[in-house]
This record gives structure tokens, C-alpha cells and sequence, in this order.
């Protein structure tokens, strides 16, 4: 379970380095925040029960806060 943490990390840093040579600071800071996160995480050696816990709880705050943005930030027909 700690290599799928560290590859994560890996997807989510070329998805940050992509979004800085596109120029999207704000989305390149935090895939590499993501980056730091899931490969912290990745070296912790916890049991695979809190790293599915860990997981859930970060696909539930990522769908909450892009239906928070799609919903209420983003104008239609922009």
C-alpha cells in the first residue's frame, strides 16, 4: 500500500509540472502540495486499514470541495 501512496506522488507531481509549464500557479502549488502530502504519507509504514482511511478521507474532501466550485464559483457560460 505505501507504493501506491508514492505513485500518487509521482502522478500528481507531473500533473504539477505540467500545470507550471502551462502557467496555472495556483494548480501547480497544490499537485505539489498533493506530491509532499502522499509521499510523506507514503513512508509512515501504517497499517493498510488507515491508509484506506487516509484515502477515503481525501476522495471525500477532493468531491466535496469540486462540487463546492463547480456549484457555487464556476459562471456558466464562461
Amino acid at each position: 500500500m505505501p507504493k501506491m501512496f508514492r505513485v500518487l506522488g509521482f502522478w500528481t507531481l507531473i500533473f504539477a509540472v505540467l500545470f507550471l509549464i502551462a502557467g496555472l500557479i495556483p494548480a501547480s502549488l497544490l499537485f505539489f502540495a498533493q506530491t509532499v502530502f502522499f509521499y510523506a504519507l507514503s513512508y509512515l509504514n501504517l497499517s493498510e486499514r488507515v491508509y484506506i482511511y487516509v484515502f477515503g478521507s481525501y476522495l471525500t474532501l477532493f468531491f466535496v470541495g469540486f462540487t463546492y466550485w463547480s456549484a457555487f464559483m464556476m459562471i456558466p457560460g464562461e
